[in-house]
Formats: C-alpha cells, structure tokens, sequence
C-alpha cells in the first residue's frame, strides 16, 4: 500500500508509490494502472504548483485524454510524456530537490518504458518527502510537546486524588493507607 502525505495549507494528499508497482502493474492491470497513475501524479502536480504559485499544469485530465484516446495517433501522447516529465523536473526544482535529467527520462522512454515511469516516480518521491518533511516534523514535535498545542487540543491529565485519611504520624507525607507495613 502507497503511504499517503498531506502537503500545503490545504492538506492536498500525495502518495509515496513504490517505483516497482509503478513499472510492473501496468503489465498485470493491462495499462490501466498506468492511466490512473499518470492522471493521479498530474493531479498532485497541479495541486502543489496552486500551493506554490507555480504552473505545473492546469489539467490532469487533458493529460490522462492525451494518453487515451490521444494516444491512438501517437502525438498526444508523446506530448503528454514530455509535458509531464518536465513538470516533473520542474516540481523537483520547487521542492529544492535534485531534478529528474531530461535525458535519462528520454533514453529510459525509449529503451525500458516501465523504467522511465519508476524513475519519475522515484523522482516524484524525493518531492513528496522534501514537501511534506517540515509537516511531518510539526506533527512529531506536537507529539513530543503537548503545551504546543491550543488548549482546547491539549490532552488533560487526572487531576490530583483526593483521599480523606490523614496522614500517618510515622511519615506525614504519606497517607495511613499507603504506609509501608
């Protein structure tokens, strides 16, 4: 299962996708997995680029049409690919990552397809962990320090019990019933 992150202000989620399910589900789902990945990771791009003021594309869906139907004269979907990749690279530069190479993506798309889909999304990870570390760091400290939190979050403690034997002449801070015997 794709480990999942929220990013931004508005908690867009991003999943964390192993680079092997990427590469091989294609195979076993016939293609479809890789529709829905290419329309999911577009999607993510466009919601961090809102996030960030940048353009990382407007519309997941012309990209997925791009492939299907778009591919069955194959400039679309060519055009997707490269559209896609350098929004890729250009998400990485937003994230402060090392960017995926255009020419490594372009090779591995021409040799090994299923390769250049894993090495996006390898890419796409490095991305989606930069993003999302500072929150990830927010949500540990909150959990390590409970007084971060606004009040109305904070976890309560029990109070203070409250007994009505007084204490015992032996040792006055203790009451009688907690005396060592």
């Amino acid at each position: 299962m794709a480990e999942e992150l929220l990013i931004g202000r508005n908690r867009d989620r991003v999943k964390l996708r192993s680079p092997w399910a990427v590469a091989l589900l294609p195979f076993i789902t016939l293609g479809i997995y890789h529709l829905v990945w290419w329309y999911r990771i577009n999607r993510e791009m466009r919601d961090l680029g809102h996030e960030r003021g940048v353009d990382l594309g407007q519309s997941p869906t012309n990209s997925l049409l791009a492939l299907f139907p778009g591919g069955i004269i194959i400039v679309p979907a060519l055009v997707s690919y490269w559209r896609g990749t350098k929004r890729v690279m250009a998400a990485s530069g937003v994230a402060g990552t090392e960017p995926a190479n255009g020419w490594i993506a372009l090779i591995l798309y021409i040799i090994l397809f299923p390769a250049f889909a894993a090495y996006l999304q390898v890419s796409l990870n490095h991305v989606w962990t930069a993003v999302a570390s500072p929150a990830a760091g927010a949500r540990a400290l909150v959990a390590d320090a409970p007084e971060a939190l606004p009040s109305e979050a904070r976890p309560t403690a029990p109070g203070p019990v409250e007994r009505d034997t007084a204490p015992s002449p032996d040792r006055p801070d203790l009451p009688e019933d907690t005396q060592p015997a």
